[in-house]
């Protein structure tokens, strides 16, 4: 093989053309010794020239050897909490672990640092694996951890922060759960009257009967409201993601959608404060309508009978087309108002009842002023009443 090798850098076109040359001088008369020197020469040359011979390249090591700096580089900036481990002890720790376990666990037994029984129980496990641990960094947070060898000293733990994905799922539960409540309350309404008007037919007083079918009437229609309620907040959040495009005069909208929510009968109890020029918003028309009726709705509801309610829109901070509804009534306690968004939330469940509410239209309301990109901010003081304020942005030039 270094034959062949050897051979092949032998430049043979090179020293046969020089042959040639000196042949040709020799044949010309030219001194023997002259010719010779110069073949020698330029034979000389071409090895002169050559490039120095290269090593073949050494395959690459099989292990990658990285250092603790080297390691803690490599993660630090990684989303996921992951820790390094020599035995037990924490000896790198990356800056989502430091912000979720403290800067304090570099250093400590992984075992004192995370102190929850699966966490020791998976780290006393030579061969590692994958668990779910609840509340390993509070009361209601998931994780799940998972624990790889590296050699027989090292160990890295990765953790993942399931916390999101449990409450998800703990809200379905609780909203079909009380779905199922607020259906079966009228159904079972319903089929009681109905059982009775069936048993005792034409043996009932017709007035008794008579408040028997408004009874049913009544809970039909709520049971009506309440499927209607339902259907629309599962749309408004199947497109919550998409931000609405038409332009929308959002003054003439508030204008007409608060009268229809209020119908003949309770219009002259409405208030507008509206400019008279065009307020222009991207929107949504049919759930822009909805939020006003719905505040519209509740305003009337809970509001003194006597009093008015006031419905105001104004050019509001950083372009925003800022919407108030406020009625006068007994208004709400603090303790209440961060829940009030929440589904079938109700201050008063006896009284929403008996007023028609499903408690969903705040959170209908809610999800509709973000997927515009708005802000939804309610304030109230008792013995006075409730202001709910909408900012939604105006269509920028």
């Amino acid at each position: 093989m270094a034959a062949a090798m050897g051979a092949k850098s032998i430049p043979i076109a090179g020293l046969s053309i020089a042959l040639v040359t000196g042949v040709i001088l020799a044949l010309a008369g030219i001194d023997i010794l002259v010719v010779i020197v110069v073949l020698l020469v330029w034979a000389g040359t071409f090895w002169l020239a050559a490039p120095p011979p290269q090593e073949p390249l050494k395959p690459p090591a099989e292990g990658l050897q990285i250092s603790h700096s080297g390691m803690r580089d490599l993660i630090e900036h990684s989303g996921l909490p992951i820790l390094l481990l020599d035995a037990n002890r924490i000896i790198v720790s990356n800056k989502a672990a430091r912000e979720a376990f403290g800067d304090h666990i570099v250093g400590q037994d992984a075992r004192v640092a995370l102190r929850h029984p699966v966490a020791v129980d998976l780290l006393s496990r030579n061969q590692g694996g994958i668990v779910t641990i609840q509340g390993l960094t509070g009361p209601r947070s998931s994780w799940q951890m998972s624990v790889q060898p590296i050699d027989e000293r090292y160990r890295m733990i990765e953790l993942i922060n399931r916390t999101s994905e449990a409450d998800v799922s703990r809200a379905h539960t609780d909203f079909v759960a009380n779905a199922s409540h607020e259906l079966r309350t009228p159904l079972a309404s319903i089929i009681g009257y109905m059982e009775t008007l069936a048993d005792e037919g034409a043996e009932m007083p017709p007035k008794q009967a008579a408040r028997f079918y408004d009874t049913v009437l009544r809970e039909a229609r709520r049971l009506q409201s309440l499927v209607e309620d339902l259907m629309s907040l599962s749309r408004v959040e199947a497109e919550k993601h998409e931000q609405p495009q038409d332009k929308v005069d959002f003054t003439r909208l508030v204008q007409q959608a608060a009268r229809d929510g209020a119908g003949p009968d309770l219009l002259d109890r409405l208030k507008f404060e509206l400019p008279s020029n065009p307020t222009m918003i991207r929107g949504d028309h049919g759930q822009l309508e909805q939020l006003v009726r719905n505040l519209v709705d509740n305003a009337l509801k809970y509001g003194r009978p006597e009093e008015q309610v006031t419905i105001a829109l104004r050019l509001g901070e950083r372009n925003m087309a800022e919407l108030t509804v406020t009625d006068r009534g007994e208004g709400i306690a603090a303790e209440h108002l961060p829940h009030l968004t929440r589904r079938f939330y109700r201050t008063d469940p006896s009284r929403s009842r008996a007023a028609g509410g499903t408690g969903l239209g705040l959170a209908i309301v809610k999800h509709i002023v973000e997927r515009h990109r708005g802000r939804m901010d309610i304030s109230s003081k008792q013995g006075v009443g409730t202001t709910v304020s909408i900012r939604i942005p105006l269509v920028s030039e």
